[in-house]
C-alpha cells in the first residue's frame, strides 16, 4: 500500500511520508508561484514539534525558495531555547528561518485561544512582512478527527463536521493545510526515519484539556480513522454548500465596500443570511443556525450577532448593529478596526491624536450623500480629539484636515461571506 492516505483511498495509516507523496499533494493544493528567488517565499509555521518540522522537512524536498516562522510564545521558560533550537534544525534543512516573539501574553483564563490568535495574527503580519502570500500550517488528520469530534459533542451540524479546509483564504494571504491526509503518527515516523528529532510540548500531553482528553479517548478505542473519514465525508457536502451559497449571493445579494449589505425583498436561505451576518458583523463564526432560521422566519426588523437587519425602500439591508462596534482605537496605516475595516493612510498624515471609530450621528445630510443617518452611523471614522474629522466612505474631510483626504478604510471582515475553503477536495481525488 502506498504511504499516499488521500488521493481516492479513505486509508488512514501510520506510514512515514515520502517527498514524492508530499509533492503530488502540494500539486493538488497550488497554483503556486516558481521556485526562483525573485518571486515570493512559501512561508511555513514552525514550532519545532514534530508535525510542523516534519512539514518542513517534506517541503524542503518540494522546493528551494521557503521561509520558516518560528514563534516563541514566552509561556514557559524553555520556550525561547526550543525556538533558537529549531531555528538551528531548519538551518540544517537548508531552510531560512525568522524568529517571531511574542511578549504580551499572560498565563490565565483561555490561555489557549489567546495564545492561538496572537500567533495566527504575528504569523500572517509577518507574511505580509515578507511579501509571502502562501502559509503552510502543520495541522494533520489526527487534528481533523479530533475536530470533528468535538464538533459531533457539541451537537454541529453537518457543515461543521467538515472540520478544517485543505486551505482557507484570508485577506492577502493564503492558509494551507497539506498534512491533513497524514497521521500524527506518521509524521512522526517520517521523522524518526529521516533521524530528526523535534521537540514536545508538555502541554500537548495535560489532559485537563479538552482536546487532549479526546485525543487519549480516540487512540484507546480505535476511532480516529473513523472520524477523519467523517471529516473528508462532511468536507465534500461542505463544498457543495458553498457553492450553492455562491449561485444565490451573485444573483441575490449586493455587498458595499460600506460594510453592508443589500439582501433584496425577500431574505435569503438561513445558509447565506448566517455567513452575510459573520461578515457584515465581523465574526470569525457563524451564529447558531436556530437563531438565523428564527430572524428568517419572523421576517421582522432585528438585532442578531452584533448585526442590524432593517427594512429599507422595499428591500431588506443588513448592517453593523452600531453598540455592538469596537471601542475607539488609535489610527495607523494599516490597522483593522472592529474585525472589518484596514485603514490606508498616506505617510504624510500626522496620526498623533488620531483614532478610529464608527462616525455615529450629527452628520448633516450633505455630508450623507441622501443616506439615511442609521446607515452612515456605522460607517468607520477617523476623529481627532474628539472631534469627528474624516468619514473615507463619503468624501468627507474637515477643512482643516486636508491630509485625511486620501485615507480610505477597505472592508475587509474577519471571514468573507464566502469563506473560500476547501475541505476534503484532495482527499477525494483520485
Amino acid at each position: 500500500m502506498s504511504d499516499a492516505v488521500f488521493f481516492g483511498r479513505n486509508v488512514f495509516s501510520d506510514r512515514p511520508v515520502s517527498p514524492v507523496s508530499f509533492a503530488k499533494c502540494m500539486a493538488r493544493l497550488g497554483p503556486f508561484f516558481p521556485d526562483q528567488p525573485e518571486y515570493p517565499s512559501i512561508a511555513l509555521a514552525v514550532s519545532g514539534g514534530g508535525d510542523s518540522l516534519c512539514l518542513a522537512w517534506l517541503a524542503s524536498f518540494w522546493r528551494k525558495n521557503l521561509l520558516a516562522l518560528v514563534v516563541d510564545h514566552g509561556l514557559r521558560p524553555e520556550s525561547g531555547q526550543e525556538a533558537h533550537q529549531t531555528v538551528a534544525r531548519l538551518q540544517t534543512l537548508g531552510i531560512p528561518a525568522r524568529l517571531l516573539v511574542l511578549t504580551d501574553l499572560k498565563k490565565g483564563p483561555a490561555i489557549a485561544h489567546r495564545a492561538r490568535d496572537a500567533r495566527y495574527a504575528r504569523l500572517i503580519a509577518a507574511c505580509q512582512a515578507y511579501g509571502c502570500t502562501d502559509l503552510l500550517l502543520g495541522h494533520q488528520a489526527d487534528d481533523l478527527a479530533e475536530t470533528v469530534w468535538m464538533r459531533q459533542n457539541a451537537g454541529s451540524g453537518p457543515e461543521g463536521l467538515a472540520g478544517m479546509g485543505w486551505i482557507t483564504v484570508r485577506p492577502d494571504i493564503r492558509l494551507i493545510r497539506p498534512l491533513l491526509g497524514f497521521s500524527r503518527q506518521a509524521l512522526r515516523n517520517t521523522l524518526r526515519k529521516a533521524h530528526i528529532e523535534w521537540v514536545d510540548d508538555p502541554s500537548n500531553q495535560d489532559q485537563r484539556a479538552e482536546r487532549v482528553r479526546l485525543r487519549y479517548m480516540l487512540q484507546k478505542n480505535d476511532q480516529r480513522a473513523h472520524f477523519w473519514q467523517l471529516g473528508m465525508q462532511f468536507g465534500q457536502f461542505r463544498m457543495q454548500k458553498e457553492h450553492e451559497r455562491a449561485i444565490q449571493l451573485a444573483r441575490q445579494v449586493r455587498l458595499y465596500p460600506e460594510g453592508w449589505a443589500v439582501l433584496g425583498p425577500e431574505l435569503p436561505n438561513v445558509d447565506v443570511l448566517s455567513a452575510l451576518v459573520r461578515s457584515i458583523g465581523g465574526a470569525e463564526y457563524p451564529p447558531a443556525q436556530s437563531a438565523v432560521s428564527r430572524l428568517k422566519t419572523m421576517g421582522a426588523e432585528a438585532t442578531l450577532a452584533g448585526t442590524r437587519l432593517l427594512w429599507h425602500a422595499q428591500q431588506w439591508v443588513l448592517l453593523r448593529e452600531e453598540a455592538a462596534m469596537a471601542p475607539a482605537m488609535a489610527a495607523e496605516n494599516g490597522i483593522v478596526w472592529d474585525n472589518r475595516f484596514e485603514l490606508r493612510l498616506p505617510a504624510s498624515v500626522h496620526t498623533e491624536g488620531l483614532m478610529i471609530a464608527g462616525a455615529g450621528y450629527g452628520l448633516a445630510r450633505k455630508i450623507r450623500n441622501g443616506q439615511q443617518a442609521r446607515f452612515c452611523a456605522v460607517l468607520p471614522a477617523l476623529w481627532r480629539k474628539g472631534r469627528r474629522v474624516a468619514v473615507p466612505h463619503l468624501n468627507w474631510v474637515a477643512d482643516d484636515e486636508p491630509g485625511l483626504c486620501a485615507a480610505a478604510f477597505i472592508f475587509r471582515p474577519a471571514v468573507s461571506v464566502t469563506s473560500s475553503s476547501v475541505y476534503g477536495a484532495v482527499a477525494q481525488d483520485s
